[in-house]
């Protein structure tokens, strides 16, 4: 039950399209910017004369807040209102575009990008909870859940066309301003047509869990990437590495003395739950790792424009496009092993491609790798959403489903610090070869990566996993629950691997 009343009528079904624009807009500029900041990041170190560190935050900036943040925005919009939450991420998200393309000096602009990383925390999560409302007819309901992530796949393919195009035209801080007239439209939409609703049942701040989860991301972070220039046997990035290893120990001990936490350490109980969030951190590690060497190497190295490299990209793109919905079919009809084993194998085989890297590497061979990542990436998402449901009571699949969400982002977030300081510390060796040379482990990471993933599939998808979801279903209050990790059928709120 929510505050204000469904939304029924047929004047009211033409204002709910309007409700999916306003959100298919907000899911659109921080997936356009995710993908064009990565084109332009070659640019932006010529400008602002930034080391490859200062790249990795002007990247992970933003996915740290957005990581960090996403599970206090969702929790708190269901509290105090989620059109007045998503406004605010709205206004912080433009406002941040605006001072990150005025940003006078490198340390500016990863400030800016925090702050749209926190505007970024306020809108997908709190985009979904704002569609379920506006469409409480299930059918209608999944249609638009299904047109919603879709866009991601559109704005995937976009991204790097517009963000190369932008900088060719106009500079690296072009790719800024295309968030500020989409970022305003999408404000004067939301106050005409997005109605306040909040949730009956709403679950108390976490302060202290909260805290916990910005240190062990923040350190950990901090101590992978500036490790790669002070050393990482110094003092301060052991301390760090320690701080981040003490802050993940204490917040379970925590959050388990807590009636309402922030992250339920009993969903860790679950074989098919760990999995998915294990999944959902390394699929996103390769893909985040995977933009930001390619971008490097396709003009750092190859010397191609930012306009050049973003179109060589596109067939990865296209890729996960392609595959996205195809996974949510085979997903829905054969269960998630299928799909899960197929996307780690694919990047794996793309992975090892990759490992040979020269600056005369031909492009058949570059392309037949972006086109099997992509496939495999796109393969990858339905599967994880499902196996994280798996077996779980109806009133904690949100729940759930959130918690793998916010792993993607972490693993956004630990791809750009892992593989950029791989090459980091491997260009900064006497006599190295150069930046394709140096590239080479970070492949290697990512064909472990997809290894990891197929065995997951496999592990998580067993009957003794199912029972393990099943004895964590019965310690939550009783209810319908979801369908266990290996069965062929769809939970609740998904359609074509898209989560509710």
């Amino acid at each position: 039950m929510t505050t204000s009343a469904p939304l029924t009528t047929d004047g009211v079904r033409r204002r709910s399209g309007a409700v999916l624009a306003v959100c298919c807009l907000s899911l659109l500029i921080t997936a356009l910017d995710t993908t064009a900041v990565n084109v332009a990041l070659p640019a932006v170190g010529r400008d602002l004369h930034a080391p490859v560190s200062g790249l990795q935050w002007t990247v992970d900036g933003y996915t740290l807040a957005v990581a960090s943040f996403m599970l206090l925005a969702g929790s708190t919009a269901d509290r105090i209102g989620r059109r007045r939450v998503f406004r605010t991420g709205l206004v912080l998200f433009t406002v941040g575009s605006l001072a990150c393309s005025l940003a006078p000096t490198l340390g500016w602009l990863i400030g800016f990008r925090v702050a749209q990383g926190l505007g970024a925390s306020m809108l997908n999560p709190v985009a979904l909870s704002i569609i379920a409302h506006a469409f409480p007819d299930p059918r209608r309901r999944a249609r638009a859940i299904g047109l919603w992530g879709t866009t991601v796949g559109l704005s995937l393919a976009a991204g790097p066309v517009v963000g190369g195009l932008l900088v060719a035209s106009a500079g690296w801080r072009s790719i800024f301003w295309i968030n500020i007239p989409i970022g305003v439209a999408a404000l004067a939409l939301t106050a005409v047509f997005v109605p306040e609703s909040r949730s009956a049942i709403t679950r108390r701040p976490d302060p202290v869990g909260q805290l916990f989860v910005v240190t062990i991301l923040t350190s950990l972070l901090f101590a992978i990437i500036e490790g790669a220039h002070r050393g990482y046997a110094g003092a301060p990035i052991v301390g760090l590495f320690v701080l981040s290893a003490v802050a993940a120990a204490a917040l379970p001990a925590y959050e388990r003395r807590r009636e309402q936490p922030l992250v339920d350490p009993l969903f860790f109980r679950s074989v098919p739950f760990t999995g998915s969030f294990v999944v959902a951190v390394t699929a996103f590690l390769a893909l985040a790792g995977f933009l930001f060497l390619n971008t490097l190497y396709l003009q750092d190295v190859r010397g191609y424009s930012a306009l050049h490299a973003g179109l060589l990209t596109v067939p990865m793109a296209v890729g996960i496009a392609l595959a996205s919905p195809l996974s949510g079919r085979l997903t829905a009809a054969r269960g998630p092993r299928l799909p899960m084993v197929a996307a780690g194998l694919l990047i794996t085989v793309a992975a090892l491609t990759l490992t040979t890297l020269t600056p005369t590497t031909s492009w058949p061979v570059l392309l037949s790798a972006y086109v099997l990542l992509g496939i495999g990436f796109g393969l990858v998402n339905a599967p994880i959403t499902s196996i994280a449901v798996a077996g779980m009571p109806h009133a904690q699949a949100g729940v759930s489903a959130a918690i793998t969400t916010t792993g993607r982002q972490v693993g956004n977030t630990l791809g750009v610090a892992l593989l950029g300081s791989v090459v980091a510390a491997r260009t900064r060796a006497p006599g190295h070869a150069g930046l394709a040379a140096a590239s080479h482990p970070g492949w290697w990471i990512l064909a472990v990566s997809g290894l990891l993933i197929a065995a997951i599939g496999l592990a998580a998808t067993t009957s003794r996993a199912s029972a393990s979801a099943a004895r964590v279903a019965a310690r939550f209050p009783a209810g319908p629950t979801t369908a266990t990790s290996n069965s062929p059928k769809s939970p609740p709120g998904i359609r074509d691997g898209t989560p509710a």
